[in-house]
């Protein structure tokens, strides 16, 4: 059977073109009437016929991917969804599951894309793939890292923000237990002044707590685990994201523990 030809008209190949050459991917409307220097229903017509050949994806409004030839007519082709990211929004970072699958913390493959963000933005989806935002307080937008890849540029947090935003936040990270996980996978890459200094940053007792039951049920970092411990007030929850139903006291931490010890670390290989 033949495959069917695709035929781009003179103004459809000067856009594509220019865009490859510079090698420039995610494009906009602006960017596109430069390039081409005609009126703007000009543009928007170009536009629209190769978005209808397969060619581009409009990714937001008047926001687009350059699909690769090799993508073929159907153009299903998968841009690096982080870069599309750094494009659609300014203040973010690449949060939660998604970090913590990037640093190699857990083998989970995360169905979306979590960005944390200060400001409501809708979700978007792209090739299926959808990326959601996530809005956090100020207070608690920090500790963000830049990651090059390929021909741009990435913000993720890092290796010891993402430990804490876990454990701040396991609602987003597929609960304690992964958390846990993450502590234990790169229990050597992760800087102990540099997650103390992060957790002071944040002011959150209970985040503090649960780092430190964790570092101390899998017999990690006793300086750190030393440097958390203070005389708590009152009892916080182990994993505020499940249930409450049952539990038991930590009074060392000041914890409610909600989940037992063979649910939180059914993978841990020190057992």
């Amino acid at each position: 059977m033949m495959s069917k030809s695709v035929n781009f008209g003179p103004l459809e190949s000067k856009l594509i073109f220019e865009l490859e050459s510079s090698g420039k991917s995610i494009f906009d409307f602006a960017d596109s009437k430069e390039i081409l220097n005609t009126s703007d229903s000009s543009v928007a017509n170009v536009l629209y016929r190769l978005k209808k050949k397969n060619r581009i994806r409009e990714i937001q409004k008047e926001k687009y991917v350059l699909n690769p030839a090799r993508s073929g007519l159907e153009g299903h082709w998968m841009e690096r969804i982080y870069l599309i990211v750094d494009h659609v929004v300014q203040d973010y970072y690449i949060g939660f599951w998604s970090a913590m699958n990037y640093w190699d913390m857990t083998e989970q493959l995360p169905m979306v894309t979590q960005v944390a963000i200060t400001k409501r933005k809708r979700d978007i989806e792209y090739l299926g793939h959808k990326v959601e935002f996530i809005t956090i307080a100020k207070s608690r937008f920090f500790g963000r890292t830049e990651e090059k890849l390929e021909d741009g540029r990435f913000l993720i947090s890092s290796r010891e923000k993402t430990i804490l935003d876990a454990l701040t936040f396991p609602q987003h990270c597929g609960g304690l237990s992964e958390g846990a996980k993450a502590i234990w996978n790169t229990r050597g890459d992760i800087d102990r002044d540099e997650i103390l200094k992060l957790s002071e940053r944040l002011g959150l007792d209970a985040v503090k707590r649960r780092l430190g039951y964790l570092l101390d049920t899998m017999n990690l970092e006793d300086e750190l685990v030393h440097e958390l411990k203070t005389d708590f007030k009152g009892y916080r929850w182990l994993d505020p994201s499940t249930s409450k139903e049952s539990f038991t006291y930590c009074k060392r931490w000041g914890l409610k523990l909600n989940i037992p010890e063979e649910d939180l670390l059914p993978w841990s290989e020190h057992r």
